[in-house]
């Protein structure tokens, strides 16, 4: 499996925990092994590049995710390349405070949700945005009760 975790940002971000969840939605979600994924972790200005390249929109946003190989969850699953998914820290830290939980809370929160994107998930529309959050709500429980016996809370969304 190779799934790359790097903080370009300098944020202190725990690139253990992000490998150990990444890990953990590849094998709750059946993602092939072999998938490859990076995950990184940038400061304010090149998430805004990336923001207004990509999505046409001004200013920095929480995550971005680029799939490649449209690799999709189950059982018949294909190695391949999954994607790339791009966090600001500087954002994350900003929705941490606002919603409640710890930064590292909101990193896991929306490492999860890039993930979910880049295997096809979206929440354009309400049915939409229950499946997917459904699904980041339980990964988010599993990860967290596997590694903190008796959590019983996950991180809940700033934004839809």
């Amino acid at each position: 499996m190779s799934i790359e975790v790097a903080d370009e940002s300098g944020a202190g971000i725990d690139l253990d925990a992000v490998h150990t969840l990444t890990a953990h939605v590849y094998e709750q979600m059946r993602i092939h092994p072999d998938a490859d994924v990076f995950v990184r972790f940038v400061e304010e200005g090149p998430m805004e590049e990336l923001h207004v390249e990509w999505m046409g929109l001004d200013g920095p946003t929480d995550v971005m995710s680029f799939p490649m190989d449209e690799l999709r969850p189950g059982d018949d699953a294909e190695p391949g390349v999954l994607g790339d998914i791009v966090v600001c820290s500087a954002v994350a830290a900003e929705q941490a405070v606002a919603a409640g939980h710890s930064t590292m809370d909101e990193v896991l929160l929306l490492v999860a949700h890039g993930l979910l994107h880049l295997m096809g998930y979206d929440h354009a529309d309400d049915e939409e945005k229950a499946e997917m959050f459904g699904l980041q709500r339980r990964l988010l429980l599993t990860y967290f009760a596997a590694r903190e016996p008796g959590r019983t809370d996950v991180p809940h969304p700033t934004e839809g």
